[in-house]
Order: C-alpha cells, then sequence, then structure tokens
C-alpha cells in the first residue's frame, strides 16, 4: 500500500478551475486533471520565477517532490495543449494558511 502523501501548502485559490479549447463544446470533449498543488507549483516556478528550492519551502515539500510535482503539471498541460484538451483545476492532499480578518 502506498504511503499517505502529506498535504502541499498552497497560497491562493484559482478563480477559474477549467480551460478549454475555444469553439468545441464541452461536452465533445476530453479533460486533463490538474491538481491544485501542481498548479501551485507551475504558478511558483513559471510565473513567480522562484527557484525550486524556495518554491519548495513555500510548499512545504522537499525540492525533488517539487521537482515531480511541476514536470507531472508541465506533461499534463503539455497534452492537453497539444491534444485540443480541457484542462480540469481540482483535487490533490492541500492546505491553505490560515489568514486573519481585517
Amino acid at each position: 500500500m502506498p504511503r499517505q502523501k502529506n498535504p502541499r501548502q498552497i497560497n491562493f485559490q484559482p478563480g477559474v478551475t477549467y480551460f478549454k479549447p475555444q469553439g468545441i463544446t464541452l461536452a465533445s470533449l476530453e479533460a486533463v486533471v490538474l491538481a491544485f498543488d501542481e498548479l501551485e507549483a507551475v504558478r511558483l516556478a513559471d510565473l513567480e520565477g522562484l527557484e525550486q528550492i524556495k518554491a519548495a519551502e513555500k510548499m512545504r515539500i522537499s525540492q525533488s517532490t517539487f521537482q515531480r510535482t511541476l514536470t507531472s503539471a508541465h506533461q499534463k498541460i503539455a497534452e492537453a495543449l497539444i491534444k485540443g484538451k480541457a484542462i480540469k483545476v481540482k483535487g490533490g492532499e492541500v492546505m491553505m494558511p490560515k489568514f486573519g480578518r481585517g
């Protein structure tokens, strides 16, 4: 039996969780599922430009786990773009920090 994953720290909630090619109905598309931690890894590495060690620290995971997560995300995104699939963002073992009110 595989070891249970520790929750990954994510620091944002995406406002949009579905992307699809224009002009094709959603019902006729296959979808690739991108987990929230995979999206967070892409955000930290590709959008924020953080090095893997710093990004891994923010997600509270090892650098090697971060690398595997980022590679998995890149493969899924590439598959969706090249093969014309939708991308659905959902799931994964994640936790969000508790922010104080006001």
